[in-house]
């Protein structure tokens, strides 16, 4: 029986995908920084509920530790992340660190701790939930789009690194995904210079929204990628992600951000 340790387990798709793999007959070890968040997680069979905040060095090697004493672990999903948005010169330091602190440095954490484990036993796969937002952006993300673009080539320069030590290291990007992560998940700032540009970019985030996935239909991609055997490095999640990166991509940079800009500003 394979197992999975899966970051940011508590609710949406670190949820959905907990639930899909045990479904699906994999031992599962879902982290949150709140275990009691998961007691229905923890009721069913075959999984285990740790605490993990990521962006908590010395809680990182304990969990991980303690979840490879309770046998081996073959798939790390790195999934804990939050949003902000805001112009950045209404951000306060103290939020921007937060956000490379939880959304990059987690990530390149909980990996890092695991590396050692899957080099000696010359094989397993990590996954990090990125964003389609880590291959297009949007206006008043700087920070957010930070962390995402810098967790897929993070990840393409790593998969150079593991890939012949015999580990995947793999990225899926959804779009937008029907969970309360507005509400639940992001961080915001204001400034009166930019609201023409917050109303307009909130207006188009509605819109998107209906055409988001649910977190059962990114938690499919998350398994696909999982247990495919690919080298395949990327894996673009829900219609509207697909849509937005395949116009990126048939455009070319420069006219996709023309037309975008039209959009938002």
């Amino acid at each position: 029986m394979k197992t999975v340790f899966i970051t940011g387990a508590s609710t949406g798709l670190g949820k959905a995908t907990a639930q899909l793999f045990q479904k699906n007959g994999w031992k599962v070890i879902a982290t949150m920084r709140n275990p009691e968040a998961g007691s229905d997680l923890a009721a069913l069979e075959n999984v285990t509920v740790l605490p993990l905040d990521v962006t908590n060095s010395q809680q990182i090697k304990f969990t991980v530790s303690k979840s490879l004493e309770l046998g081996d672990v073959d798939v790390v999903f790195n999934n804990a992340g939050y949003g902000l948005l805001g112009p950045l010169e209404a951000l306060t330091d103290e939020q921007i660190v937060k956000q490379l602190n939880t959304n990059l440095l987690g990530v390149i954490r909980v990996t890092q701790a695991f590396i050692p484990y899957f080099r000696e036993k010359k094989s397993g796969t990590f996954i990090s939930t990125t964003s389609i937002g880590g291959l297009i952006a949007f206006p008043l993300g700087s920070t957010y789009h930070a962390t995402k673009w810098a967790l897929e080539g993070w990840s393409e320069s790593m998969a150079f690194e593991l890939n012949k030590l015999g580990i995947d290291i793999k990225t899926v990007s959804p779009g937008g995904i029907k969970t309360d992560f507005v509400s639940r998940s992001l961080d915001s700032a204001t400034s009166p210079a930019y609201e023409e540009m917050t109303h307009s970019l909130f207006s188009g985030m509605e819109a998107m929204m209906e055409m988001a996935s649910t977190p059962e239909q990114i938690a499919e991609v998350v398994y696909e990628a999982a247990t495919d055997g690919k080298k395949q490095l990327r894996y673009v999640a829900g219609e509207d992600a697909k849509a937005l990166y395949a116009q990126r991509l048939e455009l070319g940079d420069e006219a996709f951000r023309e037309q975008l800009g039209k959009q938002f500003i």
